[in-house]
Protein backbone atom coordinates (compact mmCIF):
# COMPACT_ATOMS: atom_id res chain seq x y z
CA UNK A 1 0.00 0.00 0.00
CA UNK A 2 3.01 2.32 0.48
CA UNK A 3 3.85 1.81 -2.92
CA UNK A 4 0.29 3.12 -3.31
CA UNK A 5 0.78 5.79 -2.24
CA UNK A 6 4.32 6.53 -3.18
CA UNK A 7 2.69 6.61 -7.13
CA UNK A 8 -0.09 8.86 -6.06
CA UNK A 9 2.28 11.35 -4.62
CA UNK A 10 4.40 11.20 -7.97
CA UNK A 11 1.72 11.94 -9.83
CA UNK A 12 0.61 14.74 -8.13
CA UNK A 13 4.21 16.47 -8.02
CA UNK A 14 4.32 15.37 -11.70
CA UNK A 15 1.09 16.96 -12.60
CA UNK A 16 1.84 20.21 -10.66
CA UNK A 17 4.99 20.42 -12.30
CA UNK A 18 2.79 19.68 -15.91
CA UNK A 19 0.49 22.40 -14.47
CA UNK A 20 3.19 24.85 -13.96
CA UNK A 21 4.84 23.78 -17.12
CA UNK A 22 1.66 24.55 -19.08
CA UNK A 23 1.01 28.38 -17.22
CA UNK A 24 4.50 28.95 -17.42
CA UNK A 25 3.80 29.30 -21.88
CA UNK A 26 0.90 31.47 -21.16
CA UNK A 27 1.25 35.19 -21.15
CA UNK A 28 -1.70 35.41 -19.49
CA UNK A 29 -0.55 32.71 -16.49
CA UNK A 30 2.64 35.19 -16.32
CA UNK A 31 1.50 38.35 -15.96
CA UNK A 32 -0.77 37.61 -13.60
CA UNK A 33 2.12 35.99 -11.73
CA UNK A 34 4.32 39.26 -12.10
CA UNK A 35 1.48 41.68 -11.08
CA UNK A 36 0.26 39.90 -8.36
CA UNK A 37 4.02 40.58 -7.31
CA UNK A 38 3.93 43.74 -7.08
CA UNK A 39 3.35 45.81 -4.25
CA UNK A 40 2.54 49.57 -4.08
CA UNK A 41 4.64 51.79 -2.47
CA UNK A 42 3.38 55.09 0.01
CA UNK A 43 5.21 58.32 -0.28
CA UNK A 44 5.87 57.47 2.97
CA UNK A 45 7.46 54.40 2.07
CA UNK A 46 9.47 55.45 -0.96
CA UNK A 47 10.41 58.16 1.40
CA UNK A 48 12.10 56.21 4.38
CA UNK A 49 13.62 53.93 1.51
CA UNK A 50 15.34 55.63 -0.56
CA UNK A 51 18.80 57.23 0.79
CA UNK A 52 18.74 60.74 -0.53
CA UNK A 53 22.63 61.24 0.29
CA UNK A 54 23.24 58.23 -1.50
CA UNK A 55 21.34 59.11 -4.67
CA UNK A 56 22.18 62.80 -4.60
CA UNK A 57 25.95 61.03 -5.11
CA UNK A 58 24.87 58.54 -7.80
CA UNK A 59 23.20 61.33 -9.67
CA UNK A 60 26.48 63.48 -9.38
CA UNK A 61 28.70 60.74 -10.42
CA UNK A 62 26.65 60.27 -13.41
CA UNK A 63 26.39 64.01 -14.24
CA UNK A 64 30.45 64.00 -14.20
CA UNK A 65 30.47 60.81 -16.22
CA UNK A 66 28.05 62.00 -18.70
CA UNK A 67 30.05 65.31 -18.90
CA UNK A 68 33.81 63.76 -19.56
CA UNK A 69 31.84 61.66 -22.17
CA UNK A 70 30.61 64.58 -23.94
CA UNK A 71 34.16 65.87 -24.06
CA UNK A 72 35.58 62.96 -25.26
CA UNK A 73 33.04 63.25 -27.67
CA UNK A 74 33.74 66.54 -28.86
CA UNK A 75 37.68 65.90 -28.70
CA UNK A 76 36.87 62.69 -31.54
CA UNK A 77 34.83 64.91 -33.87
CA UNK A 78 37.20 67.85 -33.95
CA UNK A 79 40.22 65.44 -34.96
CA UNK A 80 38.02 64.09 -37.86
CA UNK A 81 38.10 67.84 -38.52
Amino acid sequence: MSNNKQSDEKESSADKVDEYLQTFGSDDARERRYYSQEQPFSSEEMTRLINEERLNELLAQSDAFLSSLNDEIKDFDEDDL
